[in-house]
């Protein structure tokens, strides 16, 4: 075998695509990813915040491949955790960008941007784990949370008029 041989060999296994279970669980883990993490994006982009549909996406499907590529190469669980404090790491200083402290008064506005952001990322690691319905569970608490809460916040129990809302 002539080395153009031996070099369009390697090539070719090196592109070839994976067995069909293989390919499932990588389309599979990797949409459940893009359509939660577009879940949460989606609401946070429909309440006009700075983080919207596709950061969240490209932060879930990210999340997922940062977990999912040293799983199918064969690496060990335990090992992958590594990764996911990396995740956890680089994730909390995207979200940092998002914080801004506006006046002399203190006010904070952009943590639940962060937090939203924090949180895409785990279901994206969930969801390439293999662990899609604990992705699935915390997408939808995520989204009562964001849903729900600002509407008990409205009002103050004590009757003082509005409580101020996060953003």
């Amino acid at each position: 075998m002539s080395v153009l041989e031996q070099i369009g060999a390697s090539v070719a296994r090196e592109l070839a695509l994976p067995d069909v279970d293989t390919a499932t669980t990588i389309v599979v883990r990797v949409l459940v990813a893009a359509v939660l993490g577009g879940m949460v994006g989606w609401e946070r982009e429909h309440k006009g915040r700075a983080a919207g549909l596709k950061t969240h996406i490209l932060v879930s499907i990210g999340s997922a491949l940062f977990v999912l590529a040293p799983l199918l190469s064969g690496i060990e669980g335990g090992d992958v955790t590594r990764v996911m404090q990396g995740i956890v790491s680089g994730i909390g200083f995207l979200g940092a960008g998002a914080i801004l402290k506006l006046d002399k008064g203190g006010r904070v506005e952009g943590l639940t941007t962060a937090a939203g952001v924090w949180m895409t990322a785990a279901i994206g690691m969930a969801a390439g784990m293999g662990q899609e319905m604990v992705a699935l569970v915390t997408t939808v608490m995520a989204l009562l949370v964001v849903g729900a809460v600002p509407r008990l916040q409205r009002k103050d129990p004590a009757g003082h008029g509005d409580v101020p809302r996060d953003v």
